[in-house]
């Protein structure tokens, strides 16, 4: 299995596409740290699935934008695991992608762009740099964010989500200039709209149909549709890869 060994801290991982990549990971032998913020519950209920796909789990409740709570789970980590293979920096501030009730630029106050670079960007940092120490003790560790596709096409303008991901792209790039050089890669998964999830299910069926209309392979995203991509960017296999954005939104985007 090719992530036999291998730890992985996936950040808002009790549902949607968090918990699909923590399973995806699981079924290929990881051991996955399950970061939830408030839902015990349904964290225990995605680790216990991981254990049923063959692999380990370990729940940590910690809000990704607290620096004492991330570095809580850093020491953890380091104490019930001792290493740290892989960080997917997936978590964001609560989102609903609804275009018919959405904020327009002229009525979003600035506070939404904070709460949304809270979320995105300030989570990816504070996640990142309490993890640098443990990502440092193993050869070929990899940083994931997930950004969005509508960074390079907006084709609805969330305006404070989409200037957020569009941050966390930049984050990303300089990030994996200045990790490269000890071994750490640091890529992006940009997905398009992803259904069923929290997020999505305010989209109504007329705009999926639209967004699938205009998509080359014709449907929308499942949230395991997410996984193989960060799996492949979190693994050997794109080990000369690193400072990109791969997009995943069935040809939505071509760049």
């Amino acid at each position: 299995m090719k992530f036999r060994d291998r730890v992985i801290l996936v950040t808002g991982a009790s549902r949607g596409i968090g918990a699909a990549i923590a399973k995806a990971f699981a079924a290929e032998g990881g051991l996955v740290v399950v970061n939830y913020r408030t839902n015990a519950e349904a964290a225990e209920t995605v680790a216990a699935q991981c254990r049923a796909l063959g692999g380990e789990a370990l729940p940590i409740a910690a809000d990704v934008t607290s620096a004492e709570a991330v570095t809580a789970m850093a020491e953890q980590i380091g104490q019930e695991i001792g290493r740290l293979d892989v960080v997917v920096n997936n978590a964001f501030a609560p989102y609903r992608f609804d275009p018919d009730n959405r904020t327009r630029f002229w009525e979003t106050p600035w506070e939404s762009y904070g709460q949304q670079f809270e979320g995105a960007v300030k989570a990816a940092y504070t996640v990142s740099r309490a993890m640098l120490p443990l990502l440092q003790r193993r050869s070929g560790a990899s940083i994931v964010n997930v950004a969005s596709d509508l960074v390079t096409r907006p084709s609805i303008p969330y305006h404070d989500y989409t200037t957020a991901k569009a941050a966390l792209v930049g984050f990303s790039r300089n990030l994996a200039v200045e990790l490269g050089p000890l071994g750490i890669r640091v890529n992006c998964v940009a997905p398009g709209l992803v259904y069923p999830t929290d997020a999505s299910a305010a989209t109504k069926e007329e705009v999926r149909e639209m967004l699938i209309a205009q998509t080359p392979l014709r449907r929308i995203a499942t949230p395991a549709d997410i996984a193989g991509p960060v799996l492949f960017l979190a693994s050997d296999w794109s080990g000369f890869v690193t400072g990109q954005t791969l997009h995943v939104d069935g040809g939505l985007v071509m760049a």
